[in-house]
């Protein structure tokens, strides 16, 4: 595909055209859309919400939990993590959702009929760490991606420490297919699952490995700027390939373009409040006040892109502070993912 026929080029977000979707929402940080044009949005309240397609909201919990909320502070709930904080969402072919778990740093399965169950809380016999995000592909692998064994997790930033890491869930049981990132976050597949796309957050990029037939992983290379103006923290692929790619706390939404060109989507931040991030960054002094003062209005905190609606043209963005969902629409459809069409949890 040539540059001239990309459908990003020529196109500008226009902020008035941007909605909303969900209300109440408590940390809406991971969003699954569904063929029906339903949404499963993490819930910090330990379990999650589903949106239906004409906006009604039914907050899905685990039998055993009331979804009192947590009382505590800016810092311990949002930062320091305290308590369950279902984060990364996967829907298996069964409608069950796995869930990386940040707060418990382990990997729970909520299944429909309401049952809730730890499935793993350490690999290799170390516990598993900060559990971010879970992926299931076409064969029915699940990919785990844990940001950091440091605790607690927020001196992985300053230290420069490469500790993150990848683990693959198949029939062969769960193992390590891949280390020494910096901040391991999302992962996502190209079209053809040939290269597995992986954000490191606090090294500011966004790597790629081959994948193998049996899960293993080559040939890792970086995938656009070596260092990315911001944290990057969730993304998506659309049909065209580009890759969409969320900043948090500097709240942007820029796009890599298959030839790894940056394209800025949206830039909702704080530019005062940025460039002090950003120069705490480069001075390894980053603290949780100058993290928490650095946020957008519409998505604080942005931290994930979604595409969904029955054309999957509609895009959502999560975020760790807000409480609503800022949707808009997209010139080109995103690339669906491998439950799309399958079995739903609600």
């Amino acid at each position: 595909m040539s540059d001239h026929q990309n459908p990003l080029l020529d196109w500008e977000l226009d902020r008035s055209t941007i909605g909303k979707t969900g209300e109440g929402l408590q940390r809406p940080e991971c969003i699954l859309a569904q063929a029906d044009g339903s949404l499963l949005v993490a819930d910090a309240r330990g379990g999650i919400m589903h949106i239906a397609a004409n906006g009604e909201q039914t907050l899905k919990l685990p039998a055993s939990q009331t979804g009192a909320e947590q009382r505590a502070g800016f810092k311990d709930r949002y930062v320091m993590a305290v308590g369950s904080l279902p984060n990364g969402l996967a829907l298996l072919d069964n409608g069950d959702i796995l869930i990386a778990n940040w707060g418990t740093d382990s990997v729970d399965r909520f299944s429909r009929d309401g049952s809730y169950k730890v499935l793993h809380t350490e690999i290799d016999g170390r516990p598993i760490g900060k559990a971010n995000f879970v992926m299931r592909d076409s064969k029915g692998r699940i990919w785990l991606t844990v940001t950091t064994r440091m605790s607690p997790w927020t001196e992985s930033i300053n230290s420069g420490v490469l500790d993150g890491y990848l683990a693959l869930m198949d029939d062969k049981g769960m193992r390590i297919v891949a280390e020494g990132f910096g901040g391991t976050n999302e992962v996502k597949f190209d079209a053809n699952e040939e290269w597995l796309y992986v954000v490191e957050s606090n090294a500011r990029r966004i790597s790629r490995l081959r994948v193998q037939p049996d899960g293993s992983l080559t040939d890792r290379e970086f995938f656009g700027p070596s260092r990315l103006e911001g944290f990057p923290d969730g993304f998506a692929f659309d049909a065209f390939g580009n890759l969409w790619v969320t900043l948090i706390m500097s709240d942007k939404l820029i796009a890599l373009t298959p030839q790894g060109d940056v394209l800025t989507i949206l830039d909702d931040g704080n530019p005062e409040a940025t460039a002090r991030l950003n120069r705490h960054w480069h001075e390894k002094s980053v603290t949780p006040d100058i993290m928490a003062q650095a946020k957008g209005t519409l998505a604080p905190w942005m931290a994930s892109i979604t595409f969904g609606g029955s054309d999957l043209r509609t895009v959502y963005l999560g975020s760790l502070l807000g409480t609503t969902i800022p949707c808009f629409r997209s010139p080109v459809p995103g690339l669906p993912l491998a439950h799309w069409g399958g079995q739903r949890f609600a």
